[in-house]
């Protein structure tokens, strides 16, 4: 007699569905980098040379300290999407501290942090006094601060010798120090020490640990005693912070205050703090999963450049890999 052939249950079919989505969960985002630079190093001869490895690192700076302040803000259970906005105004003010008021460069950026954590106080004194919903809340006031930054530049480029409203020229010069800040090897600098920085503060922290209990059920968090506004203020300062430093830093690489300049980077960094949920299945929003999916951003969009593909084709490209990293995450949520 045949002996019976074994029979594949349909539970048995579940489990090796729910372990093989368990595992790209936990491994996709480390397996996709991996691929992409399999696929970009082959069919580009430079791709992997050491320069343009530094040349990712130094395009996702700003986008990943942007990404870090969203990842606080994710952590209390809000949603900062001001950032960009923050970042431009931050942008616009300091190189205007240098060229219309000839500030020294330590004075510029302390005006500037100063300036852009009042759009942090802003944000959350409507979410925690008037309990207005953290993402609509810093949707509209997304416009109110990108309002701020154009009327502060009266809608021009801030830059050296500039024409004034008074048909003069700007006698301030953007000093040589300040532009060491947005080169290499500082640019990477900076960007690696916040989030290694930001990394131990909400794993080995108190503070830390009671952002994610906050995060994860606040009322319970109320019921153990934890101050939960307080927490949510001091998510929306750093939030604040951190965009004000992408755009500090944005200023010192480029030497100007483009219109609106911050506002590019809300999308990337968006993306790069939802792709950071499933990094090793952390499971929560985090900086060393945030920095992981700021650099499948930036791989994706270099290597596409080396391979020519139109500038207006990326936001599809990076549109497709958000709305796939929110899949992941909220099917394993569900």
């Amino acid at each position: 007699m045949n002996s019976p052939k074994p029979v594949r249950t349909k539970s048995g079919s579940m489990n090796a569905s729910f372990h093989l989505i368990g595992f790209l969960y936990k491994y996709g985002t480390i397996l996709t980098i991996l691929l992409l630079i399999a696929v970009f190093g082959a069919m580009s001869s430079s791709f992997l040379q050491p320069t343009n490895i530094i040349n990712i690192l130094r395009s996702i700076s700003i986008v990943t300290i942007i990404a870090t302040g969203i990842t606080i803000s994710l952590t209390v259970g809000g949603f900062d999407l001001s950032v960009g906005s923050t970042a431009s105004i931050a942008n616009a003010f300091v190189i205007s501290m240098f060229v219309w008021h000839g500030l020294n460069v330590p004075a510029g950026i302390v005006l500037t942090l100063l300036v852009c954590l009042a759009v942090g106080v802003v944000n959350s004194f409507f979410i925690v006094k008037f309990k207005i919903q953290d993402m609509l809340i810093t949707l509209a006031m997304m416009f109110v601060f990108q309002g701020i930054a154009l009327t502060y530049t009266r809608g021009a480029t801030i830059s050296q010798n500039m024409i004034m409203p008074d048909g003069n020229f700007a006698t301030g010069q953007i000093p040589a120090l300040f532009g060491k800040i947005g080169q290499v090897p500082w640019i990477i600098v900076i960007m690696l020490t916040i989030v290694v920085l930001v990394h131990l503060f909400l794993t080995y922290t108190k503070h830390g640990r009671f952002m994610y209990v906050i995060g994860g059920n606040m009322e319970a968090a109320k019921l153990s005693g934890i101050p939960v506004n307080r927490y949510r203020v001091l998510a929306y300062l750093l939030s604040a912070l951190f965009a004000a430093i992408g755009g500090i830093i944005l200023g010192a690489r480029v030497m100007t205050a483009e219109v609106n300049a911050g506002a590019p980077y809300l999308m990337d960094a968006v993306a790069a703090a939802f792709i950071g949920f499933s990094v090793l299945g952390a499971g929560k929003p985090n900086a060393i999963g945030t920095f992981v999916g700021a650099v499948l951003i930036g791989i994706l969009q270099n290597g596409l450049v080396m391979l020519s593909v139109p500038y207006y084709a990326m936001d599809i490209v990076k549109g497709a890999v958000l709305a796939f990293a929110l899949a992941i995450t909220y099917y394993r949520r569900n």
